[in-house]
């Protein structure tokens, strides 16, 4: 029986290595698809299901434009992307694909706005 450590390690590698697939076949325009082809998307996270069965893929168009319609292209062309990860990555299933848009950078903005708020900056200088 394996420990949750080793389960979850197996999951990030795995989900790593679909990451780098997904980003290959989108960087080097594999899938004929106008949307994609005129958009550079970058994928940022894939989560695995423990079954390894199920993908979580969180990806964001490059300039932050279009987001919705690049989402709609990577939906409409999953079933292409699945056969191209299951060829590549050795696993015993083709694991489903979801692709959600990352919203992790455009937190990080707010985050960095608030931070620079003169009120913030004022308390956050007297703490120091």
């Amino acid at each position: 029986m394996k420990s949750d450590d080793t389960q979850s390690v197996r999951l990030l590698r795995v989900g790593e290595r679909v990451r780098h697939v997904l980003s290959e076949i989108l960087s080097r325009g594999d899938v004929h698809d106008e949307v994609l082809a005129t958009h550079m998307v970058s994928v940022t996270e894939v989560r695995m299901s423990p079954d390894l069965k199920h993908a979580t893929v969180f990806v964001k168009p490059l300039l932050g434009g279009d987001e919705e319609e690049v989402l709609a292209a990577l939906k409409k062309n999953v079933r292409y992307l699945r056969g191209e990860v299951a060829r590549r990555v050795n696993t015993k299933y083709a694991a489903a694909l979801k692709f959600i848009l990352d919203e992790s950078f455009d937190e990080g903005g707010k985050i960095d706005t608030l931070l620079r708020d003169p009120k913030v900056a004022r308390d956050l200088g007297e703490d120091e």
